[in-house]
């Protein structure tokens, strides 16, 4: 019977004519290879739908699924004419068959900039087409009738193999009927009518995994994936989860898809029954808000002076969106990055604390400003700048001038822009020391830059944010014999 219920189940599924994918590297680097699916380009005008997939070397694990996974492929829209990008959807693959998770992607067209990776993809998929898009249909229609045909030979043998075939039909009330089937089996066998509607309702409509929010990225980390209610928090605490992901194919697909909505993860909070103290109890992938032994933030003090390498911001000014997430105000802007120790980290985004989340020699600022940024190989630095009661800054001021009026809804202001070089303070000396994520899931591995001159903002300015969030700060972290070196 379970036999013949498979059987029934694989007849009834639809059967789509649709190329295989055909891999060609575009790129090879150290610990990855880009590719892209030549059979399944579409173009339209000066428009043209890519997927394409990077391939590690070694596996990553999914910060949100705990999932390993060793193949990000995206859908991405690429304008030839504006040298723009778009990702549409992102997809987790432990390996050419097993998918970790999938997500959708609902942003704008990004600059895709000169030198790289989207670059060379652009430059491939803009290219006049080889293949006679006529030929490329007909084989992905033979190959599809040539699959149908092997299936159907293999429902034929199958059903050849079922014994007394006469003995079971479908009855009109549902039931399997007999002359070998008694009253106690009818009504206990269940009607196979239901699970073909089902099976063929499924088929058409597989719903879209729910993505789980969170702050920053951690370094081993890969995403979004099912929200999971821990019981921790009421359910009229529970805030919408919104996952507004944007960005390129490749350079963006990881940090931009998880530093963009890591705020909004909807288990933790800052105080009460998610408050810090329970992080590590609300989720199995918080335990290193416990158990770590390089948390941030700490009291910054008693570092050793030396002369510390420059930080290069290559910052300029830009275009933002702006995100009251249900635990900061966050922004986010595009093309700018930092350099260090000869590696480059571009800018994630940036979000807001109140008052500062570290201290330093005991003393708490009024607010604090944490740009966080992501290198190619993974790793995040964070530049602070700390904030202390003044002058109101011109900088913020256009951030507050453009504050969303909902929570987890960003607003793109069509014209405004900021430059983030008015934001740094006119020393550029620092503190440095590692730490961690200062939110679940409190991963390490961070390396933190705090400038040590603090930048002014106005009384008036600090009251705004207040309005949204008092006190939104994870308490002090002990340093635990870490060392801490300050710029002299």
């Amino acid at each position: 019977m379970r036999l013949l219920m498979t059987i029934c189940l694989l007849a009834a599924m639809p059967w789509t004519a649709s190329a295989a994918p055909t891999w060609q590297t575009i790129s090879s680097e150290p610990g990855k290879r880009i590719e892209i699916d030549r059979a399944n380009l579409k173009r339209e005008n000066n428009t043209v739908q890519a997927r394409g997939r990077v391939i590690l070397d070694k596996e990553l694990i999914d910060s949100r699924s705990g999932a390993p996974y060793r193949i990000i492929e995206a859908i991405t829209r690429y304008d030839c004419s504006t040298r723009s990008a778009m990702t549409i959807k992102r997809i987790f693959k432990k390996n050419e068959n097993d998918t970790v998770r999938e997500e959708e992607s609902k942003g704008v067209d990004l600059p895709v900039r000169t030198g790289t990776l989207d670059d060379k993809v652009l430059r491939e998929v803009c290219r006049p087409p080889k293949d006679n898009p006529a030929e490329l249909a007909q084989k992905a229609s033979e190959a599809a009738g040539q699959l149908k045909q092997a299936n159907e030979a293999l429902l034929k043998k199958e059903l050849a193999r079922t014994e007394k075939p006469e003995t079971l039909r479908i009855a009109d009330g549902g039931h399997l009927s007999g002359p070998d089937v008694n009253e106690t089996e009818r009504a206990a066998i269940p009607s196979i009518r239901p699970k073909l509607r089902v099976a063929a309702e499924s088929a058409k409509e597989i719903p879209a995994p729910v993505p789980q929010q969170v702050k920053e990225i951690a370094p081993n980390k890969a995403t979004r994936f099912t929200t999971r209610s821990t019981g921790h928090a009421p359910p009229t605490r529970a805030k919408k989860a919104a996952s507004k992901v944007e960005g390129y194919m490749l350079e963006m697909t990881q940090f931009q898809l998880e530093a963009a909505t890591q705020h909004a993860l909807i288990h933790w909070d800052y105080e009460g029954a998610g408050g810090p103290d329970n992080w590590s109890k609300l989720d199995p992938q918080n335990k290193t808000c416990a158990t770590g032994d390089r948390q941030s933030p700490i009291d910054i003090r008693d570092g050793i002076k030396v002369d510390l390498e420059p930080i290069k911001f290559n910052y300029r000014p830009s275009t933002f969106r702006i995100t009251d997430n249900g635990h900061t105000v966050q922004v986010e802007v595009g093309d700018n990055s930092i350099s260090l120790t000869g590696k480059t980290y571009e800018l994630v985004q940036f979000h807001f604390h109140r008052p500062s989340e570290e201290k330093v020699n005991g003393q708490r600022f009024d607010m604090v400003v944490h740009l966080v940024h992501k290198s190619d190989d993974g790793h995040l630095a964070v530049v602070a700048i700390l904030l202390e009661h003044g002058n109101e800054n011109p900088f913020i001021q256009t951030l507050w001038n453009n504050m969303p009026l909902e929570k987890n809804q960003p607003v793109d202001p069509p014209t405004a822009t900021i430059d983030l070089n008015a934001l740094l303070p006119a020393s550029r000396n620092y503190y440095t020391y590692m730490g961690s994520l200062t939110t679940p899931p409190c991963s390490e591995g961070v390396l933190w830059l705090v400038m040590k001159q603090p930048a002014q903002i106005s009384q008036d300015q600090i009251n705004i944010f207040g309005r949204l969030y008092k006190n939104n700060i994870r308490p002090i972290q002990p340093t635990a014999g870490r060392l801490i070196k300050e710029g002299r």
